[in-house]
């Protein structure tokens, strides 16, 4: 059995800094938004994180599924009892009025994205140089850096993806 190894071609980074990197304005979660409104960004755009910004539109944070995985396993719920019996008609809404049919009652959750989201802000500037942005995520172990401005605003976000899109041999 004969086993060739081919040797790898050198990869280069064709990029000279974090705005050559990064994706720009990116998809973001208010800190004040709702849970179920952070879980619907990230599954219908496919996203595994966002970045979470204040009202200024300076990161705060980040939303990951992880995070929300956490919080769901950790939350205890109880409900209040039921009554033994009870008829549909005496279910009403908050302003009394009857409900029709069809209609159910939901539970709403409370949780807030501030509540559960990682409260680390990883950052760089656009002019930060390229090689830096890499040993920066590999020091710090993490998937996504913050691109932000001269005043802290969110600009735009470097992902390892972005960072292998830049590969070239």
């Amino acid at each position: 059995m004969n086993l060739a190894i081919e040797a790898s071609p050198m990869l280069h980074l064709r990029a000279e800094t974090a705005a050559d990197l990064m994706t720009p304005n990116p998809v973001s979660i208010r800190e004040d938004a709702s849970l179920r409104e952070a879980i619907a960004l990230l599954i219908d755009r496919g996203y595994s994180a966002a970045p979470v910004i204040d009202q200024a539109g300076r990161p705060v944070g980040v939303l990951s599924r992880t995070d929300i995985i956490i919080h769901d396993r950790e939350r205890v719920e109880y409900l209040d009892p039921l009554p033994e019996y009870y008829d549909k008609g005496e279910l009403t809404a908050a302003a009394h009025e009857n409900l029709g049919p069809g209609f159910q009652v939901e539970k709403v959750e409370a949780t807030r994205v501030a509540d559960i989201m990682t409260p680390a802000v990883f950052s760089v500037s656009p002019e930060t140089p390229a090689t830096r942005v890499v040993a920066e995520m590999r020091n710090l172990k993490v998937h996504r850096l913050f691109v932000v401005d001269a005043n802290g605003i969110l600009v735009g976000v470097i992902s390892v993806l972005d960072i292998v899109r830049k590969l070239q041999p």
